[in-house]
């Protein structure tokens, strides 16, 4: 007799031919109605009934879960990379293990990590943003194909009316320190595209080996020693009650006034006011951040006004890409399950 599968969230087709050998598969959830269409009240009416559950984005608080595992629920999977949209009590309470797809998009955060990397070191966004404004052009032309023959084109001499001047002269990421903390999956995908720029990586991370860590080129350092030599720091540590605000004055006082901090992991890391006042009293030279306390980010917060901080609207781990990712490592689970055989992504709730 067939399993039965209710399924929210994308698995590769080769993949699928084996579970649908194996179950009966219900499409349900954002997979039926699309994203952002679907209640908790809709996810747990859909799926009740069936032994393997696999959500997306969908929520299953306490309640569906419980329902759930009392409905026959033998096998429950999340393909995020923090499945923050469960209940992890409720799963443990009924006995169940929770598959999940750790590093989904490490490739993703990591190229967009390098991505505000440069775009910070050379105030590409400062530039860009000011010249679609309007700013340090030259009058309209009648006809922009009639140019005049100039070898060596430029916006001028470097004097006060020169873009360099209003937007400030980078820095070229080659031969500078960057500061990885949190050395996991994503931390290590940016320190080695960060290496191949030619950076030094120092990693601080207490729960890698530093072995671990050292094979991929990168130093193995304390929290002080990463703070104080880093040129540029990228945050990649996860919220847990002991990381809550872990970022705040006493980092920036410990930081170099001319290094960068670099967020595309979650805001709750950072001490909101202390890192608002470290970037207006300069007491670091700027940031690139992905992400915020409230999202949609407030129109007033006071980092989309600041000239030294470059924002963008939480896109890091977004790619046409990622689905893929997740729902080749969920398929995997799920095959595991239909074969007996142990599962490789198994949530283990961190303090």
């Amino acid at each position: 007799m067939k399993k039965k599968l209710a399924l929210c969230t994308p698995i590769p087709e080769k993949m699928m031919e084996f579970i649908n050998e194996q179950c009966d598969v219900d499409i349900c959830g954002e997979l039926k109605h699309g994203k952002g269409n679907v209640t908790e009240d809709m996810t747990r009416e859909e799926c009740m009934n069936h032994e393997i559950v696999v959500l997306g984005d969908e929520y299953a608080g306490a309640d569906t879960i419980t329902a759930w595992a009392q409905s026959g629920m033998k096998f429950l999977g999340v393909a995020k990379g923090t499945p923050a949209t469960v209940d992890y009590d409720a799963i443990e309470k009924a006995g169940l293990q929770l598959s999940y797809t750790p590093g989904r998009n490490r490739v993703a955060v990591a190229e967009f990590t390098i991505g505000l990397m440069i775009a910070a070191a050379r105030h590409i966004t400062l530039s860009a943003t000011g010249l679609s404004k309007g700013e340090h052009t030259s009058e309209p032309m009648d006809d922009i194909y009639d140019v005049p023959d100039v070898k060596n084109v430029t916006f001028g001499p470097l004097d006060e009316n020169h873009p360099f001047t209003d937007y400030g002269i980078g820095f070229e990421l080659y031969g500078k320190k960057l500061g990885i903390a949190g050395y996991g999956a994503i931390g290590r995908e940016v320190a080695v595209r960060a290496k191949a720029f030619g950076m030094e990586i120092l990693a601080y991370d207490p729960f890698m080996p530093a072995e671990k860590i050292e094979a991929d080129g990168a130093r193995a350092v304390d929290l002080d020693t990463m703070l104080s030599e880093s040129d540029m720091i990228s945050l990649h540590l996860p919220v847990l009650p002991s990381t809550k605000g872990m970022v705040n004055k006493d980092w920036f006082s410990k930081m170099k006034p001319t290094a960068y901090v670099i967020n595309t992991a979650r805001a709750a890391v950072v001490d909101q006011k202390d890192f608002v006042e470290a970037l207006q009293n300069k007491q670091i030279a700027g940031a690139a951040v992905d992400v915020y306390w409230k999202e949609p980010v407030p129109a007033n917060h006071p980092l989309l006004k600041m000239r030294n901080v470059v924002c963008t609207p939480h896109m890091a781990g977004l790619t046409t890409d990622v689905d893929n990712w997740s729902g080749t490592m969920m398929g995997e689970e799920v095959i595991a399950y239909l074969k007996g055989e142990p599962r490789k992504y198994i949530w283990k709730v961190r303090k």
